[in-house]
């Protein structure tokens, strides 16, 4: 969804998420996620892995920054572009973001 049409008092779904469609939501089903609440407190990177190993394909370094976006929301961010995570992404996979 757009983050600019996210309604935060209501994640029923995965699509209510910001940056998530249907494509987005059935990938995460496969690793054990189903509603938004799951994502809440988890470390994006090992969800990535976990998810390129679900799907046995290494998923585009983008998806690794959408899961950045939902996290980071789940655990009371602003709702914002995926594309906002990138730099964080970068720095992360290059050792220095501390975790995320």
């Amino acid at each position: 969804m757009n983050p600019a049409k996210v309604d935060r008092s209501r994640l029923a779904h995965l699509e209510d998420l910001p940056n998530f469609g249907k494509a987005m939501a059935g990938d995460l089903r496969l690793i054990g996620i189903h509603v938004p609440g799951d994502l809440a407190g988890r470390n994006p990177l090992d969800l990535y892995d976990a998810l390129c190993s679900a799907t046995d394909t290494r998923q585009d370094p983008c998806v690794l920054d959408v899961l950045l976006s939902v996290v980071r929301f789940m655990d009371g961010g602003p709702a914002r572009s995926w594309w906002m995570f990138s730099a964080e992404r970068k720095r992360f996979l290059e050792g220095g973001a501390g975790g995320a």
